[in-house]
This record gives C-alpha cells, structure tokens and sequence, in this order.
C-alpha cells in the first residue's frame, strides 16, 4: 500500500524498535492459546491506572493461587471477591477491579456457553457488549477485542494521543476520531494493528522530550 504518514510512522517505529518485545510479547502473540487469551483478558483490565510491573505481581498471585482462569475468577467472584481483591492488591484500585473482573468473567463464562461465540459475532456487536460492562470502557473493550481476541480495532490510549500531538497527525483527540483516522490509514489487519500499539506504547515511553 502507498505509505501515508500514519503507515510510515509504523514502519519507522518497527526498523527503530523491532518486534514488541517483554510484556509485549504475550500480547501480540500469534497464534494464542485460551490460557494466554485469558490472560490477556485479565491484564487488560488489571492494567487500568496501573503500570506493567504492578500489574505482573497482580498476575503472579493469581497464577500461584491457581485463580488466572477466566473461570476461576468467575468462581472466586461468587464465592468471596474479597479474596479476589486481595490476590490483585498490586494493581491498585483492587476493590473496583476485583468487581470489574468478576462482572467480565462471568460475562465470558455465560458466553463461552455459546459455541464459538466469540469467533463469529461481529466486532461492533462484542464491543458494544463489552463496555455494557461495568467498568469496561472503549480503551480496555478495544484491548481485549484487538489482542485477546484477534479483532481489527485500532486502540487508543494516551501514548497514542501524544504521538498524534507529537507528529501533529490531528488536533481532535477524541477517542472515536482518532481511531478513525488510524484505522483509515492501515490496511485492515489485527496483527498490523497490535504491533503498531504496542510500538507506540513502548516508543511513547522511551521517548525523551
């Protein structure tokens, strides 16, 4: 494809960086297995005003106490989500997300009843159903669409904001714009669309001003 701007800052940030490397490494994956679309599912959702190395202690506890399985949180949020809080104190704001978790995994358990649901509904019908959840916004809903579920949906976060200020790709900031405009500018592609992120996350923070 002809390379605009956006498509030429991918290509710069992947001669740059190379492959996404460390945490990135499970999220753009490719082929996944259930265990580690799970878990891409949780961190997602872990990693809300939290950073990676928080949110790995979080994980590590609940992988010890054999509770990273979507259905073992689901089992643990009906039994006794203190608990659950607990195992994810690292992340912060553990009250809420032990209910943002519990709410998500019981959603995906009453799903996964479906057989393979999340493989043939549509995009714009998953994510509506995700930030119909509590405490699942459009960041975290296109997060888990994009890397857990191998979805075409460009996320946008701050790292994403600032690079568009940066190179003065836009001066509206606005979620569903911006991700519009990216998505105009790529070729439809979930693995295109995770390795830029995830370029953009670790540009975004090695980036000195």
């Amino acid at each position: 494809m002809k390379q605009n701007k956006i498509y030429k800052l991918y290509k710069d940030l992947r001669k740059k960086h190379g492959k996404p490397q460390d945490q990135w490494q499970l999220w753009c994956r490719r082929p996944k297995t259930k265990a580690e679309r799970e878990e891409v599912m949780v961190g997602a959702i872990l990693t809300q005003q939290a950073n990676w190395k928080n949110v790995d202690l979080a994980m590590d506890n609940l992988k010890k106490a054999r509770k990273a399985k979507i259905s073992a949180i689901c089992a643990l949020g009906k039994k006794d989500i203190q608990e659950l809080a607990a195992l994810i104190r690292p992340s912060g704001f553990y009250q809420q997300k032990a209910n943002y978790l519990f709410y998500f995994a019981k959603f995906i358990c009453e799903k996964n009843k479906i057989a393979n649901y999340f493989s043939v509904q549509p995009l714009e019908k998953l994510r509506k159903e995700f930030l119909s959840l509590k405490g699942i916004g459009p960041e975290t809903a296109d997060s888990i669409l994009l890397y857990a579920l191998d979805k075409p949906i460009f996320v946008i976060d701050e790292y994403t904001r600032r690079l568009a200020k940066r190179y003065r790709l836009a001066y509206n900031m606005d979620y569903a714009y911006l991700q519009k405009l990216f998505e105009s500018k790529l070729k439809k592609d979930y693995r295109l669309y995770q390795d830029f992120h995830a370029l953009i996350v670790i540009e975004g923070k090695n980036f000195k001003k």
